[in-house]
Protein backbone atom coordinates (compact mmCIF):
# COMPACT_ATOMS: atom_id res chain seq x y z
CA UNK A 1 0.00 0.00 0.00
CA UNK A 2 1.17 3.49 -0.62
CA UNK A 3 0.45 6.77 0.85
CA UNK A 4 1.06 9.91 -0.56
CA UNK A 5 -1.82 12.19 0.03
CA UNK A 6 -2.17 12.61 3.54
CA UNK A 7 -2.73 15.74 5.34
CA UNK A 8 0.94 17.16 6.45
CA UNK A 9 -1.04 19.11 9.50
CA UNK A 10 -0.49 16.81 12.45
CA UNK A 11 -1.01 16.98 15.87
CA UNK A 12 2.11 16.83 18.36
CA UNK A 13 0.91 12.60 19.56
CA UNK A 14 0.95 11.80 15.93
CA UNK A 15 4.57 12.79 15.23
CA UNK A 16 6.24 12.98 18.52
CA UNK A 17 4.27 11.27 21.50
CA UNK A 18 3.41 7.91 19.72
CA UNK A 19 6.84 8.02 18.24
CA UNK A 20 8.49 7.63 21.94
CA UNK A 21 9.93 11.72 21.06
CA UNK A 22 10.22 12.86 24.46
CA UNK A 23 8.89 16.59 25.38
CA UNK A 24 12.88 18.06 25.79
CA UNK A 25 13.90 16.36 22.41
CA UNK A 26 15.77 19.38 20.33
CA UNK A 27 13.43 18.24 17.23
CA UNK A 28 10.29 19.45 19.07
CA UNK A 29 11.60 22.20 19.82
CA UNK A 30 9.94 25.70 18.26
CA UNK A 31 13.02 26.82 16.44
CA UNK A 32 13.16 23.44 14.47
CA UNK A 33 9.54 22.73 13.82
CA UNK A 34 6.95 24.38 12.75
CA UNK A 35 3.82 24.79 15.11
CA UNK A 36 0.54 26.28 14.23
CA UNK A 37 -1.27 25.41 17.33
CA UNK A 38 0.25 24.12 20.39
CA UNK A 39 -0.72 20.47 19.56
CA UNK A 40 -0.78 20.73 15.86
CA UNK A 41 2.18 21.29 13.62
CA UNK A 42 3.58 21.06 10.15
CA UNK A 43 5.22 17.23 10.20
CA UNK A 44 8.93 17.08 10.32
CA UNK A 45 8.92 13.79 9.04
CA UNK A 46 6.31 10.72 6.66
CA UNK A 47 6.99 9.03 10.22
CA UNK A 48 4.41 10.88 11.62
CA UNK A 49 1.35 8.71 9.95
CA UNK A 50 3.65 5.50 10.70
CA UNK A 51 1.06 4.55 14.31
CA UNK A 52 -1.98 5.67 12.22
CA UNK A 53 -1.71 3.20 9.42
CA UNK A 54 -0.88 0.60 12.09
CA UNK A 55 -3.75 1.08 13.76
CA UNK A 56 -5.93 1.08 10.06
CA UNK A 57 -4.44 -2.28 10.24
CA UNK A 58 -2.05 -1.50 7.37
CA UNK A 59 1.16 -4.39 8.10
CA UNK A 60 3.13 -3.51 5.14
CA UNK A 61 3.04 0.20 3.61
CA UNK A 62 5.19 2.86 1.96
CA UNK A 63 4.41 6.69 3.02
CA UNK A 64 5.42 9.91 0.98
CA UNK A 65 5.20 13.43 1.20
CA UNK A 66 6.33 16.71 2.00
CA UNK A 67 7.77 17.70 5.71
CA UNK A 68 8.89 20.85 7.22
CA UNK A 69 11.75 21.93 9.47
CA UNK A 70 13.23 25.02 10.43
CA UNK A 71 16.05 25.34 9.01
CA UNK A 72 18.76 27.72 7.20
CA UNK A 73 18.11 27.92 3.69
CA UNK A 74 21.53 27.11 1.44
CA UNK A 75 22.82 25.26 -1.32
CA UNK A 76 21.89 22.08 0.56
CA UNK A 77 19.10 22.65 3.18
CA UNK A 78 15.81 24.17 2.51
CA UNK A 79 12.82 24.29 5.05
CA UNK A 80 10.75 21.96 3.17
CA UNK A 81 11.34 18.76 1.35
CA UNK A 82 10.18 15.21 0.91
CA UNK A 83 10.87 11.85 2.48
CA UNK A 84 9.41 8.43 2.02
CA UNK A 85 8.70 6.33 4.89
CA UNK A 86 8.32 2.00 4.71
CA UNK A 87 7.28 -0.13 7.12
CA UNK A 88 7.04 -3.95 7.27
CA UNK A 89 5.69 -6.54 10.50
CA UNK A 90 6.14 -9.77 10.51
CA UNK A 91 3.92 -12.73 10.68
CA UNK A 92 3.58 -13.84 14.16
CA UNK A 93 3.99 -17.61 13.23
CA UNK A 94 6.67 -16.79 11.25
CA UNK A 95 8.87 -15.12 14.05
CA UNK A 96 7.75 -17.39 16.88
CA UNK A 97 8.67 -14.95 19.80
CA UNK A 98 7.98 -15.98 23.25
CA UNK A 99 7.40 -14.03 26.18
CA UNK A 100 10.59 -11.63 25.63
CA UNK A 101 11.59 -8.31 27.61
CA UNK A 102 12.59 -5.39 26.00
CA UNK A 103 16.32 -6.36 26.64
CA UNK A 104 16.08 -10.03 25.46
CA UNK A 105 13.85 -9.44 22.62
CA UNK A 106 17.33 -7.03 21.34
CA UNK A 107 19.24 -9.94 21.77
CA UNK A 108 17.14 -12.19 20.00
CA UNK A 109 18.00 -14.47 16.85
CA UNK A 110 14.32 -13.06 15.90
CA UNK A 111 15.20 -9.47 16.48
CA UNK A 112 18.58 -10.18 14.06
CA UNK A 113 16.30 -11.53 11.49
CA UNK A 114 14.34 -8.50 10.81
CA UNK A 115 17.16 -6.14 10.57
CA UNK A 116 18.90 -8.62 8.23
CA UNK A 117 15.56 -8.40 6.56
CA UNK A 118 15.88 -4.57 6.25
CA UNK A 119 19.46 -4.45 5.40
CA UNK A 120 18.42 -6.86 2.41
CA UNK A 121 15.47 -4.87 1.28
CA UNK A 122 17.60 -1.26 1.39
CA UNK A 123 21.23 -2.94 0.08
CA UNK A 124 18.39 -3.62 -2.88
CA UNK A 125 16.72 -0.56 -3.23
CA UNK A 126 20.51 1.04 -3.52
CA UNK A 127 21.85 -1.14 -6.13
CA UNK A 128 18.83 -0.94 -8.48
CA UNK A 129 18.76 3.18 -7.99
CA UNK A 130 22.82 3.87 -8.07
CA UNK A 131 23.97 0.07 -9.76
CA UNK A 132 25.81 -2.26 -7.28
CA UNK A 133 27.70 -0.13 -5.31
CA UNK A 134 30.08 -0.68 -1.92
CA UNK A 135 27.69 -0.11 1.25
CA UNK A 136 28.39 0.13 5.32
CA UNK A 137 26.43 0.11 8.13
CA UNK A 138 27.01 2.61 11.15
CA UNK A 139 24.65 2.02 14.25
CA UNK A 140 22.30 4.97 14.91
CA UNK A 141 19.74 6.10 17.16
CA UNK A 142 15.98 7.07 16.68
CA UNK A 143 13.41 6.86 19.50
CA UNK A 144 11.35 5.06 17.49
CA UNK A 145 13.72 2.10 16.62
CA UNK A 146 15.85 0.07 17.72
CA UNK A 147 18.43 -1.29 16.93
CA UNK A 148 18.53 1.88 14.63
CA UNK A 149 21.11 2.25 11.53
CA UNK A 150 22.43 4.17 9.16
CA UNK A 151 23.36 3.52 5.93
CA UNK A 152 25.93 5.01 3.63
CA UNK A 153 27.13 3.74 -0.04
CA UNK A 154 30.07 4.87 -1.64
CA UNK A 155 29.51 6.73 -4.94
CA UNK A 156 31.77 8.25 -7.29
CA UNK A 157 34.64 8.20 -4.95
CA UNK A 158 33.03 9.55 -1.61
CA UNK A 159 30.85 7.68 1.00
CA UNK A 160 26.98 9.22 1.11
CA UNK A 161 24.99 8.95 3.72
CA UNK A 162 21.43 7.82 2.54
CA UNK A 163 18.89 6.58 5.14
CA UNK A 164 18.43 6.37 8.44
CA UNK A 165 16.11 2.56 9.62
CA UNK A 166 16.03 0.39 12.56
CA UNK A 167 13.53 -2.25 13.99
CA UNK A 168 10.40 -0.71 14.72
CA UNK A 169 10.43 -0.26 19.12
CA UNK A 170 8.18 -2.49 21.38
CA UNK A 171 6.73 0.37 22.88
CA UNK A 172 5.54 2.13 19.03
CA UNK A 173 3.50 -1.16 18.63
CA UNK A 174 2.42 -1.54 22.14
CA UNK A 175 1.07 2.41 21.62
CA UNK A 176 -1.06 1.22 18.43
CA UNK A 177 -1.72 -2.16 20.47
CA UNK A 178 -0.02 -4.35 18.79
CA UNK A 179 2.67 -5.22 21.93
CA UNK A 180 2.96 -8.97 20.23
CA UNK A 181 4.22 -7.89 16.90
CA UNK A 182 7.73 -7.21 15.32
CA UNK A 183 8.73 -4.91 12.02
CA UNK A 184 11.14 -2.68 10.55
CA UNK A 185 10.97 0.65 9.24
CA UNK A 186 12.98 3.14 7.22
CA UNK A 187 13.07 6.98 6.09
CA UNK A 188 14.86 8.59 3.37
CA UNK A 189 15.01 12.20 1.98
CA UNK A 190 13.86 12.25 -1.81
CA UNK A 191 15.73 15.65 -2.91
CA UNK A 192 18.78 13.98 -1.33
CA UNK A 193 18.59 11.01 -3.85
CA UNK A 194 17.92 13.25 -6.35
CA UNK A 195 20.78 15.37 -5.95
CA UNK A 196 23.17 12.23 -6.18
CA UNK A 197 21.20 10.70 -8.89
CA UNK A 198 21.13 14.07 -11.13
CA UNK A 199 24.26 15.78 -10.39
CA UNK A 200 21.91 18.70 -9.25
CA UNK A 201 24.37 20.55 -7.19
CA UNK A 202 21.74 23.12 -4.93
CA UNK A 203 18.47 21.97 -3.78
CA UNK A 204 17.24 24.99 -4.19
CA UNK A 205 16.71 24.27 -7.74
CA UNK A 206 13.51 21.71 -6.56
CA UNK A 207 11.89 25.13 -6.20
CA UNK A 208 12.83 26.92 -9.03
CA UNK A 209 9.83 27.75 -11.96
CA UNK A 210 12.48 28.05 -14.54
CA UNK A 211 12.01 26.09 -17.72
CA UNK A 212 15.75 25.74 -17.86
CA UNK A 213 15.64 23.43 -15.18
CA UNK A 214 12.41 21.60 -15.96
CA UNK A 215 13.03 20.78 -19.16
CA UNK A 216 15.94 18.65 -18.40
CA UNK A 217 14.43 16.28 -16.78
CA UNK A 218 11.48 13.39 -18.11
CA UNK A 219 9.48 10.41 -15.67
CA UNK A 220 11.33 7.56 -15.50
CA UNK A 221 14.65 8.78 -17.21
CA UNK A 222 17.88 9.71 -14.91
CA UNK A 223 19.46 12.41 -16.86
CA UNK A 224 22.66 14.74 -15.61
CA UNK A 225 21.99 17.97 -14.80
CA UNK A 226 23.45 20.74 -17.32
CA UNK A 227 24.36 24.03 -15.14
CA UNK A 228 22.78 26.95 -16.91
CA UNK A 229 23.52 29.83 -14.26
CA UNK A 230 27.15 31.62 -14.52
CA UNK A 231 26.26 34.45 -12.10
CA UNK A 232 28.65 34.82 -9.55
CA UNK A 233 27.95 35.30 -5.92
CA UNK A 234 27.66 38.03 -4.04
CA UNK A 235 29.03 38.06 -0.30
CA UNK A 236 28.09 39.89 3.08
CA UNK A 237 29.32 40.18 6.08
CA UNK A 238 26.82 40.30 9.68
CA UNK A 239 28.11 40.47 13.07
CA UNK A 240 25.73 40.57 16.16
CA UNK A 241 25.84 39.76 19.65
CA UNK A 242 24.17 36.57 20.37
CA UNK A 243 21.65 36.45 23.76
CA UNK A 244 21.34 33.45 25.71
CA UNK A 245 19.76 30.42 24.54
CA UNK A 246 20.50 31.95 20.54
CA UNK A 247 19.88 29.20 18.57
CA UNK A 248 21.10 29.65 14.70
CA UNK A 249 18.03 27.98 13.10
CA UNK A 250 16.50 31.30 13.44
CA UNK A 251 18.50 33.11 11.52
CA UNK A 252 17.11 32.75 7.92
CA UNK A 253 18.29 34.78 5.22
CA UNK A 254 16.37 33.89 2.63
CA UNK A 255 15.75 31.80 -0.64
CA UNK A 256 18.86 33.36 -2.49
CA UNK A 257 21.54 32.67 0.28
CA UNK A 258 23.67 29.72 -1.45
CA UNK A 259 25.69 29.58 1.84
CA UNK A 260 25.91 30.77 5.19
CA UNK A 261 29.25 30.22 6.90
CA UNK A 262 30.68 31.04 10.41
CA UNK A 263 33.86 33.15 10.05
CA UNK A 264 34.33 34.33 13.36
CA UNK A 265 33.31 34.32 17.20
CA UNK A 266 34.23 36.14 19.79
CA UNK A 267 33.73 36.66 23.85
CA UNK A 268 34.24 39.72 25.69
CA UNK A 269 36.25 38.94 28.42
CA UNK A 270 34.94 41.93 30.57
CA UNK A 271 31.20 42.04 29.67
CA UNK A 272 30.71 38.21 28.86
CA UNK A 273 28.70 38.86 26.28
CA UNK A 274 29.33 37.16 22.75
CA UNK A 275 29.28 37.47 19.25
CA UNK A 276 28.85 35.76 16.22
CA UNK A 277 30.02 37.28 11.88
CA UNK A 278 28.45 35.42 9.55
CA UNK A 279 29.40 35.68 5.69
CA UNK A 280 26.34 35.41 3.27
CA UNK A 281 26.92 34.26 0.34
CA UNK A 282 23.84 35.19 -2.41
CA UNK A 283 23.25 33.83 -5.52
CA UNK A 284 20.74 33.45 -7.79
CA UNK A 285 20.59 30.12 -10.67
CA UNK A 286 18.68 32.63 -13.08
CA UNK A 287 20.01 36.01 -13.48
CA UNK A 288 22.28 38.61 -11.72
CA UNK A 289 21.52 39.74 -8.47
CA UNK A 290 21.84 44.07 -8.12
CA UNK A 291 23.48 45.81 -5.70
CA UNK A 292 20.43 47.50 -4.54
CA UNK A 293 18.51 44.20 -4.10
CA UNK A 294 21.02 42.42 -2.14
CA UNK A 295 21.73 45.23 0.10
CA UNK A 296 17.53 45.17 0.44
CA UNK A 297 17.74 41.87 1.81
CA UNK A 298 20.81 42.90 4.79
CA UNK A 299 18.62 45.32 5.54
CA UNK A 300 16.01 43.16 5.96
CA UNK A 301 18.05 40.81 7.71
CA UNK A 302 19.52 43.21 10.07
CA UNK A 303 15.57 43.94 10.89
CA UNK A 304 15.02 40.03 11.53
CA UNK A 305 17.60 40.13 14.03
CA UNK A 306 16.82 42.96 15.89
CA UNK A 307 13.60 40.69 16.34
CA UNK A 308 15.49 37.85 17.57
CA UNK A 309 16.88 40.52 20.02
CA UNK A 310 20.39 39.94 18.25
CA UNK A 311 22.43 43.16 18.43
CA UNK A 312 23.99 44.06 15.01
CA UNK A 313 27.48 45.24 15.52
Amino acid sequence: TVFDAEDPIVTTTQCFDDLRIPPEHPGRSPSDTYYITDETLLRTHTSAHQSQHLREGHECFLCTGDVYRRDEIDASHYPAFHQLEGVKLFDEDELKVQDLDHDEWIESGQCKMIADDLKKVLEGLMDHLFGPCEKRWADDYFPFTEPSFEMEIMYEGEWLEVLGCGVVHTEVLSNVNMPERHGWAFGLGLERLAMILFKIPDIRLFWTDDERFHSQFEAGQITTFEPYSKYPPVFKDIAFWTPEGYVENDFVAGDLVERIECTDEFTNPKTGKSSKCYRIAYRSMDRSLTNEEINELQDNLRDRSAELELEVR
